[in-house]
């Protein structure tokens, strides 16, 4: 079995670089052609069904008419695996994503991130800070954001979460735009964390869930909306995932 889940992570992997090098040319021109930025990141919509078609791995999409067309969203999911975000380019629309700063480091996937997306250093007060501003910017234009609240895959017992952080509730009450949240049920199954970086076969799951108001809401509301975002996602794991809730 793990000489099997062996092949399968390499042939996964194989297919990801030759998948994101066969679409670098599309990304760059939308880099370069001023105004193109949201067409880049539309690809990611496309590079993502695509690759989880070609590795075999149906991914089933649940809520996704609690989505509405033309308004921008925080999106605020579970991040328990390296999976996570891939598998986040399901989400409709002009969506950039927030990530860690050592992603900026790796050979063209970096530039590629750093130039339609926005990478955070967490340890820094200055990183943190320019990312609200530019994330701001970002929803003035129409495009929605994809923050994993929980601060990275920090989680020691998947899929139970680590506590929120505030700044994606921070950000949706200052803009006044809806927080949804969003359940990557199985992630920690598939691809989990452990060291070993062994992808199992299972299917994929999505649950997009009703958006959560922030309208009239300021900064003494954010630990209401957070605990609310929380318990949502969480009671959504526990419900497909029940056999592994300690």
């Amino acid at each position: 079995m793990i000489i099997l889940r062996g092949l399968y992570t390499l042939y996964a992997g194989i297919l990801f670089l030759l998948t994101f090098l066969l679409l670098f040319p599309v990304f760059v021109s939308c880099i370069w052609i001023p105004g193109w930025e949201p067409y880049g990141r539309k690809v990611n919509q496309f590079w993502a069904k695509i690759y989880f078609t070609l590795i075999f791995m149906p991914i089933k999409i649940e809520g996704k008419e609690n989505i509405k067309k033309g308004q921008a969203y925080i999106f605020a999911a579970n991040h328990f695996s390296y999976l996570d975000i891939a598998m986040m380019g399901f989400i409709p629309g002009d969506v950039v994503y927030i990530g860690k700063s050592s992603i900026r480091k790796v050979p063209l996937f970096g530039y590629y991130f750093r130039k339609l997306h926005i990478a955070v250093d967490r340890n820094s007060l200055k990183s943190r800070g320019e990312v609200l501003i530019r994330a701001k910017k970002h929803i003035s234009k129409g495009s929605s954001i994809v923050i994993f609240p929980e601060g990275g895959i920090t989680s020691t017992q998947p899929p139970t979460m680590s506590k929120f952080k505030d700044g994606a509730f921070s950000l949706a009450e200052d803009k006044q735009i809806p927080v949804i949240p969003v359940t990557l049920s199985y992630n920690h199954l598939i691809l989990p964390d452990d060291g070993r970086l062994l992808m199992n076969f299972k299917s994929g799951k999505i649950v997009i869930h009703p958006a959560l108001s922030t309208a009239g809401m300021n900064s003494k509301n954010i630990p209401e909306l957070k605990q609310k975002c929380f318990r949502t996602i969480q009671e959504q794991l526990i419900k497909d995932n029940p056999e592994t809730i300690k």
